[in-house]
């Protein structure tokens, strides 16, 4: 029996939110209404949300033995994340961010910024972390490391999920480990160079083999392809406070789903109901909510559609 219905290994970061009544023109000035310390960070806000939906989690990463650091662990402990394999880094700052967020439309801006002092090295990563897991997720970031947890779930027949939103060096020797790859909207074109995303989605595939490959589209939604087929779900009209960790929470209820064995257009609708619901709340996690609150979300909301994502998908 597996101890965990899913491992993540990848980045945290703990959030300066800065609320401001709209973002201002390049060297503008613009008084903020409000400042927040919040945790956030990609593999290390899908572990909240997994966990927040129900499943057995552990997380696998580096903090600094700073203010911030103590605030992300808190905020792993309390969600009752296994936190026994996370290292904490003497001497060193934590990964820290600072996001504006423009009031008058909940989208934000980031700057960010990680010590070196966090990598996490692939030797480091040892199998019985793991082979524990139902399902393992991680990130792009420490490329090395990642490709190591994810050869080793390969070995011991873990699926793999990946959030990519970028391209990193020797990420190609990632990607043949894994079974679902959900990335940004521009990951795929950048990757593979080719303009179309379908066309860029079904190149990365049809290259490494993964089950799935997907994208996330923000307000329209997201796009997969899977066992040769397009799925397409728009989003959920919500009223939108701070989109921050909006693709985070999708990553982490898209993990949730593979592990209850969702179809995949139960899925991308349940991942997109998650993500918009993170969206009506302050923080990366402030809107991670319950099964049943997305659930009621799907039932009763408006959608956003891209026509032309929709029609091709068809």
């Amino acid at each position: 029996m597996k101890l965990f219905d899913v491992v993540g290994v990848g980045l945290n970061a703990t959030d300066t939110l800065l609320l401001v009544p709209r973002f201002p023109a390049y060297a503008g000035k613009e008084p903020f209404v409000e400042e927040i310390l919040s945790p956030g960070g990609q593999v290390a806000s899908a572990m909240v949300c997994c966990a927040v939906l129900g499943l057995r989690t552990k997380y696998i990463g580096t903090v600094g033995d700073d203010l911030r650091g103590q605030v992300q662990l808190e905020s792993l402990k309390g969600t009752g994340i296994d936190i026994s394999d996370v290292q904490v880094r003497a001497n060193t700052a934590n990964q820290s961010a600072y996001i504006v967020i423009d009031q008058s439309t909940g989208e934000r801006t980031v700057f960010w910024r990680r010590d070196e002092g966090l990598r996490l090295e692939p030797s480091e990563i040892k199998p019985e972390m793991i082979a524990t897991a139902e399902l393992l997720h991680i990130d792009g970031h420490d490329t090395q490391a990642v490709e190591r947890a994810a050869q080793i779930a390969r070995k011991n027949g873990i699926p793999v999920t990946v959030d990519v939103d970028t391209v990193y060096h020797g990420f190609d020797r990632v990607l043949p480990f894994v079974d679902y790859l959900v990335t940004s909207s521009e990951f795929p074109v950048r990757w593979t160079n080719v303009n179309d995303p379908f066309k860029a989605l079904e190149t990365i595939q049809d290259e490494y083999g993964m089950r799935v490959a997907a994208m996330t589209l923000g307000a329209h939604g997201c796009l997969a392809r899977f066992e040769g087929k397009f799925h397409y779900s728009p989003a959920y009209v919500v009223n939108c406070v701070d989109t921050t960790g909006a693709g985070d929470v999708f990553h982490g209820a898209f993990c949730y789903s593979v592990v209850k064995g969702y179809s995949m257009q139960e899925t991308l609708d349940f991942s997109n109901a998650a993500a918009a619901l993170n969206c009506t709340a302050l923080g990366a996690r402030g809107g991670i909510s319950r099964h049943e609150d997305a659930a009621a979300l799907m039932k009763r909301a408006e959608r956003r559609a891209n026509r032309d994502f929709a029609a091709r998908a068809k």
